[in-house]
């Protein structure tokens, strides 16, 4: 690797508040995808308890919209779903699947 001199002559300084930032964004993202994991978790005995009314659904749905955002193993996990279960795709929203994987929707085959 070779180090460019800053065009100005200078050493660029770094402030002590971006170092900081970095690692409040990291565990903000961090707790985001623990957040979204239990949402997923407890989505099934909610869904259980209240088999007429779907409130588990929706729970699990943002659940995994967190996981997806905000940790790559949980985007990884989404988009290998979607490819194992092609109706899932289908039947979900186009402004979902860009919100979750940054991507749109694939076209049916």
């Amino acid at each position: 690797m070779v180090f460019k001199p800053h065009p100005s002559g200078e050493r660029p300084r770094s402030s002590p508040l971006g170092g900081m930032r970095a690692g409040a964004r990291t565990v903000s993202r961090q707790a985001l995808a623990i957040l979204g994991l239990v949402m997923v978790i407890l989505s099934v005995p909610i869904g259980i308890m209240t088999p007429f009314v779907p409130v588990g659904l929706p729970i699990g749905i943002a659940g995994a919209a967190l996981l997806a955002r905000n940790a790559v193993w949980g985007q990884r996990l989404v988009g290998w779903l979607l490819v194992r279960y092609p109706k899932l795709e289908a039947i979900s929203p186009n402004w979902l699947i860009r919100l979750i994987l940054n991507r749109d929707k694939r076209s049916p085959l």
